[in-house]
């Protein structure tokens, strides 16, 4: 029955089909193909619209406001979630991965915006995608929406600290102009 309801969406329920929306990143996560990639990209929007449009003295405030929002939404809808898809962390639910892209930029404020969306895309998908240590030990032994989470927001911790990393080691190696420079 579950399994007819996804192929059409008419006979959908509404609260399933705005459920369906928030939980995937308003569809994001339904990619066939990356969607914890396409997940993450929600948190690359949110971040470009806030230093696009907001000034820059709020916008770490807007940041974090958008930033616990999702946080709360990825622990509210993890049960329903887990009870749609029929699994435990299904691949369509990437709220997490909208959360862990966005702690990023408000842990690292070094660089020109390119930079840090950049850079700071690119390694917390690598960090979260390979799982190091600590991130992978709460993905195996971490249930539920918190499990689902903070190994997002673990290999957040990795990629600021490679972005460190590169703004220290640019000017020492020439590579700042496209690495990490102020």
């Amino acid at each position: 029955m579950q399994e007819k309801n996804r192929l059409n969406p008419k006979k959908i329920p509404e609260k399933n089909l705005l459920n369906i929306a928030l939980a995937s990143a308003l569809g994001l996560g339904l990619s066939p193909i990356m969607p914890g990639t396409f997940g993450a990209m929600l948190g690359v929007f949110f971040h470009v619209f806030i230093i696009s449009f907001f000034p820059s003295n709020i916008q770490l405030a807007a940041l974090l406001i958008i930033f616990l929002i999702i946080c709360t939404g990825n622990n509210v809808l993890t049960p329903w979630a887990e009870n749609y898809w029929q699994c435990k962390d299904p691949k369509q639910f990437v709220l997490d991965e909208a959360a862990g892209y966005l702690l990023v930029p408000i842990l690292f404020h070094h660089g020109k915006s390119w930079q840090i969306i950049l850079w700071g895309f690119f390694f917390f998908r690598v960090y979260d995608i390979i799982k190091m240590p600590v991130a992978r030990q709460i993905d195996q032994k971490m249930q539920g929406s918190w499990g689902i989470l903070l190994d997002d927001l673990v290999s957040a911790l990795y990629a600021v600290l490679t972005m460190y990393l590169l703004w220290w080691a640019g000017p020492r190696i020439k590579l700042e102009k496209w690495l990490i420079s102020n």
